[in-house]
């Protein structure tokens, strides 16, 4: 079995962190206080309409969301097979998931899909492999190298 040196396996949530800057909250612009009619005039205030309320707008997809919910699948099935395979990692994998999600998508559809795609990936392998086999060795690693690729491109494409 081979293992990911470890700056290889913490750098996939620490270059994504970099990333951090696109997804940035949009600032609140204060409204404008209306004009009150002075006191004493003859003038009666107009009467204004309702304001239309607007449905708040959905917060706006990052251009890398499909990387990142491929990342958390393949952090799903890296912390099903990992185990099976006797890495003695316990929640690492899934800890770097969550860490992952935490910082990206606290909440709302965007978390959703990241943690879909996180069981996703845990259950593909867990339907397929009771035991660690020289397939399930091959994917772990075929899986730290993808995941690593898409941390160095995803930080490489928009980190400031």
């Amino acid at each position: 079995m081979i293992l990911a040196p470890k700056p290889m396996r913490t750098s996939i949530v620490l270059s994504l962190l970099l990333c951090l800057g696109a997804a940035t909250a949009r600032a609140q612009i204060p409204p404008q206080p209306q004009a009150q009619p002075r006191i004493g005039s003859h003038a009666q205030p107009k009467i204004q309409p309702p304001a239309q309320t607007q449905a708040p707008a959905a917060p706006q997809a990052a251009p890398y969301d499909h990387d990142l919910q491929r990342l958390s699948e393949i952090l799903g099935a890296l912390h099903f097979l990992r185990r099976i395979c006797g890495a003695h990692e316990g929640q690492k994998w899934r800890n770097e998931a969550q860490a992952l999600i935490d910082a990206e998508a606290p909440a709302g559809e965007r978390h959703d899909r990241m943690v879909a795609s996180f069981n996703r990936g845990y259950r593909a392998f867990q339907q397929s492999y009771r035991t660690c086999t020289p397939a399930a060795d091959f994917a772990i690693r075929r899986y730290l190298q993808e995941g690593a690729k898409i941390a160095r491109e995803i930080t490489a494409r928009y980190a400031n």
